[in-house]
């Protein structure tokens, strides 16, 4: 181990110290004297005192100072801070991390989407389907999954990012009734991909960007949150199609790391199939697409 700090000896820190100062007395059965606290949430004494750590250790854990963490002593601080499982796994990944780190980040995931994920998109029409990256490219989609994010398709395809979508695209906030839960799932996401590949070029570039642009996602993004609530249903307010609300479905993709395909649906009949399929009629066809028939033809008449 290097003499000096990494980045994964820093965001192990970094996690704690944000779960802690979001942690109140009151939620882990302390009580509150009279006069101002100059410390929000838990005192890093109190959170040690709770944890069964000496405020040393403890002090070392959150400087990055000390990278070896047994996992009693970080199941331990879980209990204090009474995170969830999500946040629990997160913190025991953030602290393997620091303990193996080396100074070389792994590259990042391929970009490629393999030709038989493009046949499953064109299959899925006319339920909108893209397929995102780790950091929230998108990299592929059928017409209905890029035109359900109004305005997304005047941008280059290089530019087009989920992330960048909600934060920076001005056709956001209007298509999102629920904007605010959005972009908080959405950059817990991003917290938590990042907290474990904080040197990556395609998770650094778009924080960078994001932290510069949008005051909005440099307050989310303090915070620290790895856990998203992410609803079943999704509903836009689309200034071609209208109001539709639509059941989502997110999965993670075989053989492909970091690649997530996405697909909505609604119920055949209804306005907001309906709505759907004017979607799927009126987008263009992406650039690229394989045509099936063609193919198909091809196949025929060899």
């Amino acid at each position: 181990m290097a003499s000096e700090q990494s980045s994964a000896d820093i965001e192990l820190g970094r996690f704690l110290r944000a779960r802690r100062t979001q942690t109140s007395p009151e939620l882990v059965g302390l009580t509150v004297g009279p006069g101002l606290r100059r410390t929000p949430g838990l005192r890093r004494e109190e959170l040690a005192t709770l944890a069964g750590i000496s405020i040393d250790y403890y002090v070392r854990l959150e400087r990055g100072k000390e990278t070896r963490p047994s996992p009693s002593v970080l199941d331990a601080l879980a209990r204090a801070l009474h995170l969830d499982d999500a946040e629990h796994q997160h913190l025991r990944e953030l602290a393997a991390r620091a303990a193996r780190y080396v100074a070389e980040p792994a590259p990042p995931p391929s970009r490629a989407v393999r030709p038989h994920l493009k046949l499953i998109l064109e299959s899925l029409r006319p339920s909108p389907a893209y397929i995102v990256s780790r950091s929230m490219d998108l990299l592929a989609w059928n017409p209905g999954g890029l035109a359900l994010y109004a305005g997304l398709a005047d941008w280059p395809a290089p530019q087009r990012n989920l992330a960048r979508y909600l934060f920076l695209h001005p056709e956001a906030r209007g298509l999102f009734p629920d904007w605010d839960n959005l972009v908080r799932g959405c950059v817990a996401r991003l917290r938590a991909v990042a907290g474990t590949a904080p040197d990556a070029p395609d998770l650094t570039d778009l924080v960078g960007e994001l932290l510069l642009k949008s005051p909005d996602f440099a307050k989310l993004w303090e915070r620290y949150d790895v856990v998203g609530r992410k609803s079943v249903q999704k509903t836009f307010h689309h200034p071609e199609a209208g109001v539709l609300t639509l059941s989502g479905q997110s999965m993670h993709l075989e053989g492909t790391p970091g690649q997530r395909l996405s697909v909505y649906t609604a119920e055949p009949g209804s306005p907001d199939h309906d709505a759907v399929l004017l979607l799927d009629r009126t987008a263009p066809e992406p650039a690229g697409q394989l045509d099936t028939n063609a193919e198909q033809q091809h196949r025929n008449r060899s």
